[in-house]
């Protein structure tokens, strides 16, 4: 099984998918049914959405925050997102590894 990653940088390393304010789902799947990377599921005891799979979500997609009718999925902030891209990016183009490659 391969690691992912986004731009060569291992995805884990980027803190980029949904939370969901369970005081506000209404368990409607919305996000379910926009996101075709399989992150959420349905917590059918409680009757609410989950992140199931928050790895799976696109670096810097937030479609379905914007899909959903109560406002109950955020993000974290995506301009310090971009920044932490940024510096990741670099670390990775400057690393001894990556320069042997080279």
């Amino acid at each position: 099984m391969s690691v992912k990653s986004y731009l060569g940088i291992p995805r884990d390393r980027v803190p980029w998918f949904p939370s969901i304010d369970a005081d506000l789902c209404t368990g409607c799947g919305e996000c379910l049914d926009s996101c075709p990377n399989g992150v959420f599921e349905l917590d059918a005891g409680a009757g609410k959405m989950g992140v199931a799979v928050p790895m799976n979500c696109v670096v810097l997609c937030d479609k379905c925050a914007a899909l959903c009718s109560t406002e109950a999925i955020t993000f974290q902030d995506k301009a310090a997102t971009k920044r932490l891209l940024r510096r990741l990016l670099e670390e990775t183009v400057s690393s001894p590894t990556s320069q042997q490659r080279a």
